[in-house]
């Protein structure tokens, strides 16, 4: 059995692994023969992996829609020293960073669980610190209410008046739809459309996300979001607003109808960033914690290379 075949039959069993990560995912955002896996087997266990994105020979970065990548720890027996924990992961990931030698360029970004990256600093990688929005005991909907910031509420309650209706009937095209208008705003431009239908597919398939859809009385889609969960977290993977009605409150009034949603499949929500001020600003109103999570890189792309993934564009 490959370490590939290993790490997919692991996948089946251990729900640790996150979203991101697992074998289905990776497939979609990556392609099935454009990622590859290290694994750190102990005593015909695995202890540790660590999946790969590999547009190009020798060349690691991150795929489109996905968060996070980095190492997976099998989870530790809770009576286990700290001591003997920071020594056996600090152990699992040097020997990534051993096998990372033969990459030419790595760029990835890790689970906020991963908080120790030594291994990598010691080996000349360098790290920028970015972060994400937690909000944590979803389910706490009185609480979670009285934490946002006086502006997303009298957003929600504005969109509530408007009339504005809240569906999960939303197609991927809608979504994409919406997006390309929100980012137009902004002047950049929306990537990775068609992975973005894939996964829509998938999720939905799966029952592990869904589109939620701001419409007017009229029918007018004023807001989109797509969120992706798992038993430890959901995410707010894509979305956006048509610029035309920001006045409407409807953005926030989606994402508060899908936080209410996924507070029944997990307790945790994340907000995917952003290192945009707006952006930031807006997920932090809704009372969410500032969690880091690091970004590893070492090495450079070509211009070529540079080239292809700004314009969203991998040739094989």
């Amino acid at each position: 059995m490959s370490d590939k075949e290993a790490y997919r039959a692991l996948c089946q069993t251990e729900t640790s692994i996150p979203l991101f990560s697992r074998d289905w995912w990776l497939d979609i955002v990556c392609g099935k023969d454009n990622w590859e896996v290290m694994l750190c087997w102990e005593n015909e266990r695995i202890e540790a992996a660590m999946p790969l994105y590999v547009p190009w020979h020798g060349k690691v970065t991150m795929p489109f829609y996905t968060q996070t990548m980095g190492p997976w720890l099998a989870p530790e027996a809770e009576d286990m020293k700290y001591a003997t924990c920071l020594a056996r992961r600090q152990a699992l990931l040097q020997s990534f960073v051993e096998r990372l030698s033969s990459y030419t360029y790595f760029y990835q970004h890790f689970s906020p669980q991963i908080t120790d990256w030594l291994p990598f600093y010691w080996a000349g990688f360098i790290q920028t610190t970015r972060y994400t929005y937690l909000l944590h005991s979803i389910s706490e909907t009185e609480r979670l209410w009285q934490e946002m910031s006086q502006s997303i509420r009298r957003h929600i309650r504005k969109a509530e008046k408007l009339g504005i209706e809240v569906r999960t009937d939303v197609s991927a095209e809608e979504l994409l739809r919406i997006q390309a208008l929100s980012f137009g705003r902004q002047g950049l431009k929306a990537k990775g459309g068609a992975i973005l239908k894939q996964l829509v597919e998938e999720v939905r398939r799966r029952g592990a996300g869904d589109i939620w859809g701001a419409y007017d009385a009229a029918g007018r889609l004023h807001a989109a979001a797509l969120v992706v969960w798992q038993s430890a977290s959901a995410y707010y993977l894509a979305g956006g607003g048509d610029p035309a009605c920001r006045s409407s409150g409807a953005h926030s009034l989606v994402l508060w109808k899908a936080i209410q949603t996924a507070a029944c499949h997990t307790d945790c929500f994340d907000f995917e960033g952003s290192m945009l001020p707006g952006v930031e600003r807006f997920f932090r109103e809704f009372g969410a914690k500032q969690v880091p999570y690091f970004a590893i890189k070492k090495g450079n792309l070509s211009l070529y290379n540079r080239a292809c993934l700004k314009l969203g564009r991998i040739f094989r």
